[in-house]
C-alpha cells in the first residue's frame, strides 16, 4: 500500500498506524502521531486502519539547548 509519512511516499505492508510505526523503525519510541490531519492517541493505534493515499504524520521530541 502506497502511503505518505511525514511528506514522504512510502510503501508499507502494514494496515494499522501500530504496525506501520514499527514497519518504518519507529517501533516503541515516543511518538505523535497524526493520520490525514487528525491526531490518534497512542492507545487507538493498535486499532486505527490505515488506507491506500492516506497521510500519516509522525513527531518525535528533541531534547537540546
Amino acid at each position: 500500500m502506497k502511503i505518505s509519512v511525514n511528506g514522504q511516499p512510502h510503501e508499507v505492508k502494514a494496515t494499522t498506524v501500530a504496525a506501520i510505526l514499527t514497519e518504518i523503525g519507529y517501533g516503541d519510541a515516543t511518538v505523535a502521531t497524526a493520520l490525514n490531519g487528525d491526531f490518534v492517541a497512542a492507545d487507538r493505534r493498535m486499532n486505527q486502519a490505515v488506507r491506500d493515499g492516506d497521510a500519516l504524520e509522525v513527531l518525535a521530541p528533541r531534547q537540546g539547548g
